[in-house]
């Protein structure tokens, strides 16, 4: 069982779905959605991934991106929506899980916060003398499926980010050639766990208002 928080908004002018990153769940993002919800007009749910907060089970890649695609589904029946008009968030590890929603099935917009190329990518950057490029198990391998993300791709990064290197996420954006319109913003002397500038937020209300 998944556990998750939906928050409705009367007038939503989008329906999305938040994919969290590692070390997060869904009690330490209340703040943060009831925010996005006035500050956006949408409606958001966000959940825990297995292993994760009130979540049941074990966490591995290929049992988290199954949670992902379970908590679309059921936000779909919950907004009465189509899957293909929900709006993608993801942050850090959860980006991952968003973009391959997203190659699977067309998102009404892709919105990417500090998230890597591919894990393996991450972990070479900070273990260079290690072959983990063969010794990961889990390698959330983003640039192998941003290529077939179509629509629009709002990404964001910290260029002070010392989890996530900016040089992955321009190395992802790059890839992310079919994405139309596609917008990377470069948030100057952010880290991985820093707020956003001001400024993020109007790029934020643009991408929302901008939605086909």
């Amino acid at each position: 069982k998944l556990h998750g928080w939906y928050l409705e908004h009367p007038q939503a002018r989008a329906v999305v779905l938040y994919c969290h990153g590692n070390g997060e769940n869904v009690a330490w993002m209340g703040p943060n959605m009831h925010r996005i919800r006035e500050a956006y007009e949408v409606s958001i749910f966000a959940f825990d991934f297995r292993g994760y907060g009130k979540s049941e089970g074990r966490p591995n890649e290929k049992g988290i991106i199954a949670d992902g695609k379970a908590a679309r589904t059921w936000l779909s029946e919950r907004a009465d929506v189509d899957p293909q008009q929900i709006v993608l968030w993801g942050r850090s590890l959860g980006g991952a899980v968003a973009v391959q929603l997203a190659a699977e099935t067309p998102a009404r917009g892709l919105i990417l916060d500090r998230t890597f190329s591919s894990l393996t990518d991450v972990a070479a950057h900070h273990y260079p003398w290690l072959p983990v490029r063969h010794l990961l198990r889990n390698r959330y391998d983003s640039l192998a499926f941003i290529g077939r993300i179509q629509g629009p791709l709002l990404q964001s990064h910290g260029t002070l980010d010392g989890v996530i290197p900016y040089m992955l996420a321009e190395k992802l954006f790059a890839a992310a050639d079919s994405a139309e319109p596609k917008r990377l913003f470069t948030m100057e002397g952010v880290g991985h766990n820093d707020p956003g500038p001001r400024e993020y937020d109007q790029v934020l209300a643009d991408f929302f208002r901008d939605l086909p």
